[in-house]
């Protein structure tokens, strides 16, 4: 496995603000990892900075070796956590924009995926679920051969019931060589499918540890450890 992610005194303020404070670690390519911490600890300010969306206040954020920039948005697959697609398009001609943007972009597996959810290619977006709406953003990060998709609340939006297919989407069908990021609160739910996990608090990075490990050493789960170091 190889260093995909590097993050050096990486801090961002806004005003007197300490949005993320120094924070300092690496990711290997090939790992699932989880980015815990309650609202307002930092990790939508990380996503958008690993995206190029935010700048740093001083240090650095580096992937494969590059700040974020144009080259690495053909590495990096982002799933805001937000429905950001025109609402009046059809899903497939959604599918048709990403196959013209991303080189990497996969028409044959996202259709695999919206038929197996029996999404219908013809539908607006506006006719369709909430919850079906952010499949359909799910799909379209999945459809990509890329080297970190990073995941912000991909199961927030998404009845009990179907968190199960979306989180087997997401293991089944990113790029093994690559890395998933996923940021959530909802820590049971994906634990089973984590290799390391982050914790931030008020922008402070205060864990980063294997999944095995906490199990070994602190004879906890990972939300139960969670909810120990954050006092829920």
């Amino acid at each position: 496995m190889s260093e995909l992610l590097r993050c050096e005194n990486l801090t961002k303020q806004y005003g007197k603000t300490a949005a993320l404070n120094n924070i300092s670690f690496t990711l290997e390519s090939g790992k699932i990892v989880g980015l815990l911490g309650p609202n307002g600890s930092g990790k939508t300010t990380f996503i958008k900075i690993l995206n190029g969306l935010l700048t740093p206040t001083s240090g650095a954020v580096y992937i494969e070796g590059e700040r974020p920039g144009p080259s690495t948005k053909a590495k990096v697959a982002y799933l805001p956590d937000n429905v950001y697609l025109n609402a009046w398009m059809t899903v497939e001609q959604i599918v048709a924009y990403f196959a013209d943007f991303y080189a990497d972009f996969s028409t044959e597996r996202a259709f695999e995926m919206l038929n197996r959810l029996g999404i219908s290619p013809k539908q607006k977006l506006k006719a369709l679920s909430k919850g079906n709406k952010e499949k359909v953003c799910l799909i379209l990060v999945m459809s990509r051969q890329a080297k970190l998709y990073v995941l912000d609340e991909p199961i927030a939006g998404v009845d009990p019931a179907a968190r199960d297919y979306v989180i087997s989407t997401i293991i089944n069908n990113y790029n093994p060589e690559a890395s998933v990021l996923i940021s959530t609160h909802l820590i049971s739910d994906i634990e089973q499918v984590l290799d390391e996990v982050l914790f931030i608090r008020d922008g402070h990075l205060v864990l980063k540890k294997s999944v095995e490990d906490i199990r070994a050493e602190e004879g906890k789960s990972v939300d139960e450890l969670f909810r120990e170091v954050f006092k829920w």
